[in-house]
């Protein structure tokens, strides 16, 4: 009989990329695979191209600061919660698998309802609010970072890292040479700040360039509208708004990495083994979980870290320099993690909650 499970997440890449990781493994192991997500959100647009049954339900923002959709938004969720009943009641899954943001609250919430064991997964180092409505009524909770686990019920938790899209760690360094026009002789870095990109990372590293082109090629990945017309020609310097299937081979060729903070992003790094310099994201523009996710790699000897607020070209600089010239100590250290076969320990652990519940 095939095992039927319902992805749930949304918001933002970081609560769908992971869902997307797993499709593949799920549909060997012999899963039926259908999503639930907001009506338009990224999610309905990133799975299109994946053809897994998608399912969309109202959904409203927890907000802990005033705004006076927290009147309107409760009745959004109580109208989600409902649409999530009826899908799950129709689909009749084994396993809800929630990555988080607003639209799981309502799925993982309706699927207790229906007495449908879920397993969350929490990205980063703090659990966020939606997934800490989901924790009470969930099964299992996976997490990427060590420290997690002692913010979560210790019968549920379990360290496993995060999915990582399969095709990351297939990438071909000589074609992204080509496309970048960089030389096989010499050292690349690579930055990139988010799907969006970073305006203080980027500013940074345009004032650094001076500095670090005599030793390095840099690569860009700067954002969309972020592209610097003027540095168009600058010898060993390549710009991208963003790289989409060249992505794997640009990772391959890096020897290291400069980037933001974000779970999956860094969790990539980790798969990778790419050395890397974390710069981020400051408190005052996020609820701080970029800080706590780049300590834990840093106490990890997984990483090296730069708050935002000390950022300046001569600081960034030194610390690429420092990082490239011991770059063997953190790949040696990231080969000893235990969070880098995410897919297969989630998928155990699904098969384990099905067989459980039958």
């Amino acid at each position: 009989m095939q095992k039927k499970i319902v992805l749930t997440g949304g918001g933002t890449a970081g609560h769908i990329t992971p869902n997307i990781a797993l499709l593949p493994r799920l549909r060997q192991s012999g899963y039926e695979v259908s999503y639930i997500g907001s009506y338009d959100g990224m999610e309905k647009q990133l799975l299109a191209d994946f053809e897994v049954p998608y399912y969309g339900i109202a959904t409203g923002k927890f907000r802990r600061y005033f705004d006076l959709k927290n009147f309107t938004d409760p009745f959004r969720v109580l109208k989600g919660f409902g649409e999530a009943r009826q899908i799950l009641k129709r689909l009749e899954p084994d396993v809800v698998f929630s990555k988080g943001g607003f639209v799981a609250v309502p799925v993982v919430r309706a699927a207790a309802s229906l007495k449908i064991p879920c397993v969350i997964h929490e990205s980063d180092m703090s659990p966020g609010l939606a997934n800490k409505l989901c924790i009470p009524v969930a099964r299992r909770v996976c997490c990427n970072f060590p420290e997690t686990l002692k913010l979560l019920p210790p019968s549920k938790a379990l360290l496993t890292g995060s999915p990582i899209r399969a095709e990351l760690l297939s990438g071909d360094a000589d074609a992204a040479r080509r496309l970048c026009g960089f030389d096989r002789n010499r050292p690349v870095l690579m930055v990139i700040g988010g799907s969006l990109g970073s305006a203080a990372i980027n500013h940074a590293v345009r004032e650094a360039l001076p500095g670090l082109l005599p030793d390095f090629q840099v690569v860009h990945i700067c954002g969309k509208d972020k592209i610097d017309n003027l540095l168009l020609n600058t010898e060993g310097y390549r710009q991208f708004e963003y790289l989409k299937g060249e992505l794997k081979d640009v990772f391959a060729m890096a020897d290291v990495v400069v980037s933001r903070a974000g779970a999956n992003a860094i969790c990539e790094l980790l798969a990778l083994k790419k050395p890397n310099l974390l710069i981020p994201l400051p408190s005052s523009s996020s609820r701080g979980d970029q800080l706590l996710n780049a300590r834990s790699f840093e106490a990890q000897g997984f990483s090296v870290v730069i708050d935002e607020d000390y950022l300046s070209p001569a600081l960034l600089t030194e610390k690429v320099q420092e990082l490239y010239f011991s770059r063997q100590t953190y790949i040696d250290a990231m080969r000893g993690s235990q969070q880098t076969d995410a897919i297969s320990t989630i998928l155990g652990l699904l098969d384990e909650v099905c067989e459980e519940k039958r």
